[in-house]
């Protein structure tokens, strides 16, 4: 095991086991590290046929992290989040915004790495308007998550929900996502693909 994986193991699971410890309330809880969870899985599951570039695996774990961070305090309580609100004079803590852009950055640029690797589309343009399409489309299923679980669940519908009575939450939680897989592409492409290129000439034929 490479110094690099211990790494990233050391801290997914050293903030899961510190997110997990007395959080706000376990349900919540529940529901935002569910995601972190299960992106584990499939890359454990995933990591010996099909390794990811050193980028992909800092950006799901950043990702992660934020997931782990929102879940044990919720989102609308994040300490940071509520600095930021009194620092700008503002009227919400907005760590949940930082969390919706992430759900645009990350899962952009992972599927972008995805999707050139297997050769799925051959144009650059029709894949980046597929991949920002589809991360608009999941943070749209997204919200229709939380208003499904808003409905079943009354104890656990205003933590993780966090609109913090912002009227256009879901409409503005859809746009950071969108701004976030934008931001992702136009940032990250040549660095993902110098990484790819030399993971491709470290794998053996």
């Amino acid at each position: 095991m490479t110094a690099r994986r211990i790494a990233w193991l050391v801290v997914f699971f050293g903030v899961l086991a510190w997110s997990g410890f007395a959080p706000k309330d376990y349900p919540t809880w529940w529901l935002e590290v569910s995601p972190a969870l299960i992106a584990f899985v499939v890359l454990y599951a995933t990591h010996r046929r099909f390794p990811l570039t050193t980028l992909s695996y800092v950006l799901i774990l950043i990702h992660c992290v934020i997931l782990m961070i929102g879940g044990h305090y919720t989102y609308a309580e994040v300490p940071i989040g509520d600095w930021l609100r009194d620092v700008t004079d503002g009227t919400r803590n907005n760590y949940d915004k930082l969390g919706h852009l992430a759900q645009g950055f990350v899962p952009a640029v992972v599927a972008r790495e995805i999707l050139i690797r297997l050769d799925v589309v051959r144009s650059r343009a029709w894949m980046y308007f597929f991949i920002v399409a589809s991360v608009l489309g999941f943070s749209a299923f997204y919200e229709l998550i939380e208003w499904w679980v808003a409905l079943l669940s009354e104890e656990a519908a205003e933590s993780f929900l966090g609109t913090q009575g912002y009227a256009w939450d879901t409409q503005s939680d859809m746009g950071w996502a969108l701004l976030g897989a934008i931001a992702g592409l136009l940032m990250l492409s040549p660095l993902q693909d110098r990484q790819m290129a030399a993971l491709e000439a470290e794998t053996p034929v």
